[in-house]
C-alpha cells in the first residue's frame, strides 16, 4: 500500500509541476520552464515506474 502511496505522489507533483511549466511559459520564464518541464518528466516517470 506504501508503494501505490508514493507513486501517487509522485504523479501528484508531476502533474503540479506541468502547471508550474504553463505558468512559467505565460510569464515568458523559458529557462524556468525547462528546468520544471524536466522536474515534471522525472516525477511522473518515476510515479509510474514506481507502480
Amino acid at each position: 500500500m506504501t508503494d501505490n502511496l508514493l507513486a501517487g505522489v509522485m504523479v501528484f507533483v508531476g502533474l503540479f509541476l506541468i502547471g508550474g511549466v504553463i505558468s512559467l511559459i505565460r510569464q515568458g520564464t523559458k529557462v524556468g520552464a525547462v528546468v520544471c518541464a524536466v522536474g515534471a518528466a522525472m516525477a511522473i516517470t518515476a510515479g509510474v515506474l514506481w507502480w
